[in-house]
């Protein structure tokens, strides 16, 4: 099995990132951009959901107090909303 680790969505550079929660964790690959006005991060994922190949795709926004909120999306799979607080 797995081993279980801390979530975090993390976004690296230009273009990259990480994403991990329960057992699933993926390296973004991310597009910068605006929607009604305020900054998003759109992104794909491929990884590994217990320890199966994963992919999918998903977005976040900067909410209030720094939060980052967002939706991830798991192909042919799960779909869920997110609320991330700074660390």
């Amino acid at each position: 099995m797995g081993k279980v680790q801390q979530a975090h969505l993390t976004f690296k550079g230009a273009a990259h990132g990480e994403i991990a929660f329960i057992a699933l964790k993926g390296f973004l690959d991310v597009c910068y951009g605006s929607r009604d006005g305020a900054a998003i991060a759109e992104f794909s994922w491929d990884g590994f959901d217990e320890n199966d190949p994963a992919s999918g795709r998903g977005w976040a926004v900067l909410g209030s107090a720094g939060r980052l909120v967002g939706h991830i999306y798991i192909h042919n799979g799960d779909k869920s909303g997110f609320v991330c607080e700074p660390d």
